[in-house]
């Protein structure tokens, strides 16, 4: 149950037009955010950087607060996105892994035999190993006020194939091998990645998240069968262990496509659109009774203020055909990006 200080429960965001939009109501005013609006592109965060490794610049909750406020107090954008990374709830776990500039992150030894899993499953991840994420969270909301803070987890998919690959993969053979090469080894590696994102999330939403977003970076490299058969049950999982908190929850994968559906129906109320298909398109998918976010092209961030505007205006219109819209970006801001473009996008959304 969340507590009677969580921004929902004292009100602070539970009439904010993202949490609104998100509830399938149309708010007075577009809500917009972008995904990896906190870091990369800003100035103001490399310098903060300067000297601290990703993985400790997630887990020291001064930095990580202060990286996702950023964004907030430059573009003025309606929501904040908790600063992390897909892999945190592993290294808190205990799993060996590094995030290496320049590559992503790696593992100190892949996971792909049923003895490993064996061993993996042992690891845990416990109140005081989650305690930098809560006290970031808590300190973040503090700030935020009316805006609402959406929590960041990895699914299990993703999680899996980097453990078992070892590292970033284009096409992750090894992982879909595992999948249908030993079942019950994949199942139960997916199984015990669920249980970690899942108390990452939960922990996150706990401390005052308004909102949860899960992460599928890599499923679309799977099949619609492959994925409901081998990855929804655990994607069902990591996002029930917030179901029981009346949050409002947001599935995303990049080449997606194919499977919108699959992926609203494990449990999302919400489902983020990549920039490869159309957004009144992907509400058809959806059966026209889901709200989407997204779906600016990111390299469009790059184009002469003409061409961008006209596109964003044709996001906005193509949204209209889902019950609810957010707008975002159909993957991250690119680290190239200007960031008073952002800042323009934002007043020109907010005006539509």
């Amino acid at each position: 149950m969340l507590s009677a200080g969580h921004p929902l429960v004292d009100g602070r965001t539970s009439h904010s037009s993202l949490v609104a939009a998100y509830s399938k109501e149309r708010p007075e005013r577009l809500p917009v955010w972008f995904m990896r609006q906190a870091g990369r592109s800003l100035p103001e965060y490399r310098a903060l950087r300067v000297g601290t490794a990703m993985l400790d610049a997630c887990l020291d909750p001064a930095l990580a607060s202060e990286i996702t406020l950023q964004p907030v107090r430059r573009h003025g954008v309606d929501a904040a996105i908790f600063f992390s990374d897909i892999v945190v709830p592993l290294r808190l776990a205990g799993v060996d892994v590094e995030i290496k500039p320049g590559v992503g992150p790696v593992m100190g030894a892949p996971v792909r035999t049923a003895d490993d899993v064996a061993r993996l499953a042992e690891l845990t991840l416990s109140d005081e190993a989650l305690a930098p994420v809560t006290e970031g969270v808590a300190r973040t909301v503090a700030e935020l006020g009316s805006t609402p803070l959406i929590g960041f987890a990895g699914a299990p998919f993703t999680l899996a194939a980097y453990l078992v690959e070892g590292g970033p993969s284009r096409d992750h053979l090894a992982a879909r091998a595992l999948m249908h090469s030993d079942p019950p080894t994949w199942h139960a590696l997916t199984a015990w990645a669920a249980h970690v994102t899942g108390a990452f999330l939960r922990a996150q939403v706990l401390a005052g998240a308004s909102a949860a977003q899960l992460f599928d970076s890599w499923a679309g490299a799977l099949s619609l069968a492959d994925y409901t058969a081998h990855v929804a049950p655990s994607s069902s999982r990591a996002l029930g262990a917030v179901r029981d908190l009346g949050v409002r929850t947001v599935h995303f994968g990049t080449g997606t496509g194919e499977l919108l559906a699959a992926m609203r129906d494990v449990g999302a109320d919400v489902v983020g659109v990549d920039y490869r298909i159309p957004l009144d398109e992907a509400s058809r998918r959806l059966g026209g009774t889901t709200p989407v976010q997204g779906n600016i092209d990111p390299a469009l961030l790059a184009a002469p203020w003409p061409v961008l505007e006209a596109h964003v205006r044709d996001v906005v219109e193509r949204g209209r055909s889902a019950p609810a819209h957010v707008v975002n970006l159909g993957h991250g801001v690119p680290p190239s990006t200007d960031p008073a473009v952002l800042t323009r996008v934002v007043e020109l959304v907010h005006s539509l």
